[in-house]
């Protein structure tokens, strides 16, 4: 029955919390008590200042609501200001750091004037993805204060929460206008090579349907130029960090380290097709060519052929179309198992249960109408191997058979396809055959030197080795070819396990928790951050993930684990060790 008094109505939510403060509690529980109550106390005087209402301050939290998004912004810049400045009286593993999330939407209030609903739980989840000391925003409040205020916005872009049915779009606050640099990289220096990105094209249809086909172009025209060995490209998900955003070339340029940018536009009428294109000179901030095409969707191939051959030519007119022609992937013979495939695309790379399982589902359509697909084949390879690695099953057998059958056949209809090698390559390091595993990574990077995802396996493939600092120049160097790619978590990931690996412990831990900031969903990253904790015998941590570690991987035990680990028998055993500490059981 609904109480008749409480009322909906739209706010301004404020939600913060301690970053570390299990840590900073074991290590002195007094100051930390002190230090809280003092936050505690800023955090109520500005925001009532800011004609805000504070709700709540139980534990290391605090909630609080605005009747404005500007009032709450303002109040989130003070408090961030006036605690940083306190923070850096005290040693740095002193300092009490607030991560704080601002969102705009709809609250139910009681006559008691606690509050309940969405708006609350999204602004929770935006505190999570803020950094320590940073204030992140929802897409409602950056436009509802937007130039209201001295401040900037750096687009996180999506990101789909727990408990929200919908991707919840983020930014991360600039305060006082400064420039973006603190917590983004420098620009990258520019490679000795034609460098460029192939930016999202965009969709003049009309339709949103058509999204999926334009980036299928996009993919296409990427591949075939990355597969040629004289220029480096940057990998398809870090330009795809760019899709349906107003960009500065010379920003582009800047941020992935690249000279040339090519970008355009699908149009798709019926059976008609147009894709316009053009290249810029994005260092020089100058137009090399503008070209149109025009054709049928028969000729779709042929027409990003035709586009890629003039991209190659523009950028190094020595290059041959032999050359070219050896890039280009094994087409389908439908476009239908093309449409489905681009789908399922960007949901093979999210690394998340249901995000691989929505793809495998979209795969399976695309085999249904083109069993010889063999990117499909591939990828669908990929999605059974996340099943095998992740505990997503406990019938890894089935999983790692569905894999390599997937994976090796799509190697026998396209075997000089690295993403295809990369993927059969990656299927073999699940099942522990890693010299074979090797031989397809390696011939993956032979073949297109500019594979990210392909190197990044190598660097898994050296921490299964055992061989850390190899991996770590492996993760480095796929971070440098798609700066700006979402699954870049992974490489973080990697890098420290390869630091847990060489038994350094405390950069292990970072590594993972900087992954686990950028992917919080990816909760299999929990088993390497709890075996790291207790060998760096940061044991009350350690705690408090184990528990979100059982929480998320109900009937977790050693066994499990190590079914589904691909370390060497000795690296498994160190780290069950630190697990059985825990508490898990055999």
């Amino acid at each position: 029955m609904t109480d008749p008094e409480m009322k909906q109505r739209l706010a301004a939510i404020l939600a913060a919390d301690v970053a570390g403060y299990s840590r900073l509690m074991a290590a002195d529980e007094r100051a930390t008590v002190a230090a809280l109550d003092a936050a505690r106390g800023i955090f109520r005087r500005i925001i009532e200042s800011n004609q805000g209402r504070v709700i709540d301050m139980a534990g290391d939290s605090v909630l609080a609501v605005f009747e404005a998004a500007t009032g709450a912004v303002s109040a989130a810049m003070a408090v961030q200001k006036e605690l940083g400045s306190a923070a850096d009286m005290v040693p740095e593993d002193r300092q009490m750091r607030f991560r704080i999330g601002v969102h705009l939407g709809d609250i139910m209030e009681k006559s008691d004037g606690t509050v309940y609903g969405d708006g609350v739980n999204i602004a929770a989840r935006l505190q999570g993805l803020a950094e320590p000391g940073g204030i992140a925003v929802s897409e409602a409040v950056q436009a509802a204060q937007r130039n209201r205020l001295p401040t900037a916005f750096d687009d996180l872009g999506e990101h789909t929460v727990k408990n929200i049915a919908h991707p919840v779009r983020a930014f991360r606050v600039r305060v006082d206008g400064a420039a973006a640099n603190a917590g983004v990289a420098p620009s990258l220096a520019l490679p000795d090579k034609p460098s460029i990105a192939v930016l999202p094209f965009n969709n003049l249809s009309g339709d949103p349907e058509q999204e999926f086909f334009a980036d299928g172009v996009v993919e296409a025209i990427t591949a075939t130029l990355s597969r040629i060995r004289s220029f480096f490209v940057i990998a398809r998900n870090s330009a795809f960090c760019y899709k349906g955003k107003a960009v500065n070339l010379r920003e582009v340029s800047r941020e992935l380290g690249v000279r040339y940018v090519l970008e355009g536009s699908v149009q798709k009428a019926g059976n008609r097709l147009r894709i316009t294109v053009q290249l810029i000179d994005a260092v020089a901030d100058s137009h090399i060519w503008a070209d149109r095409v025009d054709g049928t969707l028969e000729d779709l191939f042929e027409l990003q052929d035709r586009i890629t051959e003039r991209v190659a030519g523009a950028l190094q007119p020595s290059i041959r179309l032999a050359e070219i022609e050896r890039a280009r992937r094994k087409r389908p013979q439908d476009l239908g198992a093309y449409d489905y495939t681009m789908r399922a695309m960007p949901l093979v790379w999210a690394l998340e249960m249901e995000a691989s399982e929505n793809a495998l589902n979209l795969l399976g359509r695309a085999l249904a109408i083109d069993p010889e697909y063999p990117l499909a084949l591939s990828l669908a390879g990929w999605c059974h191997a996340q099943r095998m690695v992740y505990n997503w099953t406990d019938d890894i057998g089935a999983a790692g058979s569905a894999a390599l059958s997937h994976a090796e056949r799509a190697a026998e209809l396209s075997g000089d396809d690295p993403l295809i090698l990369a993927v059969l390559g990656a299927v073999h390091t699940f099942l522990r055959n890693y010299g074979t595993a090797r031989i397809m990574l390696e011939r993956a990077v032979a073949l297109d030197p500019n594979a990210a995802w392909a190197w990044s396996r190598l660097g898994w493939l050296e921490n299964y080795s055992e061989h850390s600092e190899r991996a770590i120049e492996y993760f480095q160097r796929a971070l440098r070819l798609s700066p700006l790619d979402p699954m870049n978590f992974n490489n973080y990931v990697g890098m420290g396990s390869a630091n847990e690996v060489a038994e350094r412990y405390e950069e292990a831990v970072a590594l993972y928790r900087r992954g686990l900031q950028e992917r919080p969903h990816a909760l299999w990253i929990l088993r390497n951050l709890v075996c790291s904790l207790v060998g760096a015998g940061r044991m009350e941590e350690a705690k408090v993930e184990f528990a979100h570690l059982c929480s998320a991987y109900p009937g977790f035990t050693i066994a499990k684990f190590k079914k589904a680990m691909v370390f060497s028998p000795a690296m498994l055993d160190r780290m069950a060790a630190h697990l059985r500490t825990m508490g898990l059981p055999d």
